[in-house]
């Protein structure tokens, strides 16, 4: 049992929801759409999400080691600065980046099936791009987390890649909706990161990491942290007005609360550490409740 802690740990299994409520949109997007729901699909592409978010998070703890980066960040948290696994000796970087790719190994597997019963080869090149945005995030020579590209890389993979996919092994037909829905799901898993990095700021910068907050400095970045908080809600409404969403998807409007209280505990606190990190959690649950809301919408609709 205490083996099992230690990789769920490892493995940051919290924060998998981050990709499970992407899984989630798509698979109910191809319901509202076809009337269609796969079970064994659906359950195939759910372990397969599973298995290539734990992989990066597994080789990014890795890689962050061999950089340095975690070993120098005093300010992390249960947000930020990794699963810490490593720098409390609790497993070896050998272990970690061994079950990262063995992580991999089981996502390509179920990939390749899913590619093998579906049309075309959409579904191979979903997983090889998952791969690709999940290894060398942190790994030589694109590194794209230590980059401005970081944010939008990991939007675009828990965003589009997730939902479309999910969308295309269920029904194998092209849609234009499901990558309209992704886009503030993708937005708000990008902003977890975003937010995180203000915290990280220091390590970061020591390692020669551009994040956008380093690149714009902290005053500019919270500004933007802001913008794209409140585009998420701009975005769905305008999708219901063009009728590119159902009506009910405006349900996602009961998250402002939660938006509000992540701008302001950030706008007070953006260049404090402990300060914070009420903002990093409000992030984090506005992501999880936006996507249930959002999917709630699509049901309601092909259910009334």
């Amino acid at each position: 049992m205490n083996k099992i802690k230690l990789w769920i740990k490892a493995s940051r299994a919290p924060f998998l929801t981050a990709s499970l409520v992407s899984v989630v949109l798509g698979a109910v997007i191809a319901w509202n759409l076809t009337g269609e729901l796969h079970l064994l699909k659906l359950i195939l592409t759910t372990f397969g999400v599973i298995f290539v978010h734990s992989g990066t998070n597994l080789v990014n703890d890795y890689f962050d080691h061999k950089s340095n980066l975690d070993e120098i960040n005093v300010n992390h948290n249960m947000f930020s600065g990794g699963s810490r696994v490593i720098q409390d000796k609790e497993l070896s970087p050998k272990a970690m980046l061994t079950a990262g790719l063995l992580c991999f190994s089981a996502t390509a597997a179920i990939g390749l099936y899913l590619n093998s019963i579906t049309a075309g080869n959409v579904i191979l090149y979903i997983g090889i791009s998952g791969f690709l945005i999940g290894y060398f995030y942190t790994a030589k020579p694109l590194k794209f987390g230590y980059t401005a590209l970081g944010e939008l890389i990991t939007a675009i993979a828990c965003g589009p890649l997730i939902v479309y996919g999910t969308y295309f092994v269920i029904t194998q037909t092209h849609s234009l909706q499901p990558l309209l829905a992704s886009i503030p799901i993708g937005i708000l898993v990008g902003l977890i990161l975003y937010i995180n990095e203000f915290e990280d700021h220091d390590a970061d910068k020591a390692v020669g990491k551009k994040t956008l907050v380093i690149v714009f400095g902290k005053v500019k970045a919270i500004k933007l942290f802001y913008f794209f908080l409140v585009f998420n809600y701009i975005w769905v409404i305008i999708g219901v007005i063009l009728n590119w969403f159902p009506i009910y998807t405006l349900a996602v409007i009961l998250t402002l609360p939660i938006c509000i209280k992540a701008i302001k505990v950030a706008r007070v606190n953006y260049d404090k550490i402990k300060e914070l990190l009420p903002a990093n959690a409000a992030t984090i649950g506005l992501h999880m409740i936006f996507g249930v809301l959002l999917s709630l919408g699509f049901v309601l609709d092909r259910l009334l």
